[in-house]
C-alpha cells in the first residue's frame, strides 16, 4: 500500500482468497483492505496514538439516516458524555480533497452536530473546529488532543 502523510503503525494484516485483509482494531475484526481503509486505518491509529483518543470513544463505519437516505460515517469520536466530536471523512490517497467532500461531511454534520470535523486522503488533511453560533468554521493545523 502507498505510504501516507501519517506516521506509520504496525497493522495485522493477513491474506485470504488473493485479497488483502487488515485488523480493525475497533471492529474488532478483519476487514478487505482497499486505499480507502489504509487511510481509515491510519486515522484511527493516529487518534489513538498521538492525539489520546480513547478506543471506547471511536466509532468506525455506522450506519446514519438523513432524510431517508442511508449512509455511512467513516469515523465517529465521541465525548465522554456520549455526544458527537469529531467526524472524519476518508478517501482513498488518490481521491482529490474537494468541496463535494466537505459538503458530504457538512451533511452528516447536520444530523450529528459535532463541534470539530476532518477529511483526508492520507496525504492532505483538512480539520475545521465547528461554531454552530454564528453558523461557521474556522479551519485548524491539527486535531485538538483528547481532553
Amino acid at each position: 500500500m502507498q505510504n501516507l502523510n501519517l506516521p506509520s503503525y504496525s497493522f495485522r494484516i493477513k491474506s485470504k482468497e488473493n485479497k488483502q485483509f487488515i485488523f480493525d482494531i475497533i471492529r474488532k475484526k478483519y476487514v478487505v483492505l482497499n486505499p480507502e481503509e489504509w487511510v481509515r486505518q491510519h486515522i484511527i491509529h493516529y487518534l489513538i496514538t498521538e492525539k489520546g483518543y480513547p478506543k471506547s470513544l471511536v466509532a468506525v463505519e455506522k450506519q446514519l439516516t438523513i432524510n431517508t437516505l442511508i449512509k455511512r460515517f467513516d469515523i465517529l469520536v465521541f465525548n465522554t458524555k456520549g455526544l458527537p466530536e469529531l467526524i472524519i471523512e476518508c478517501k482513498s490517497p488518490s481521491i482529490k480533497i474537494v468541496q463535494e467532500t466537505f459538503n458530504q461531511i457538512a451533511r452528516y454534520n447536520l444530523k450529528l452536530n459535532a463541534e470539530y470535523l476532518m477529511v483526508t486522503n492520507g496525504l492532505q488533511h483538512y480539520f475545521c473546529k465547528l461554531d454552530h453560533e454564528n453558523k461557521a468554521f474556522k479551519f485548524l493545523k491539527d486535531l485538538p488532543n483528547y481532553k
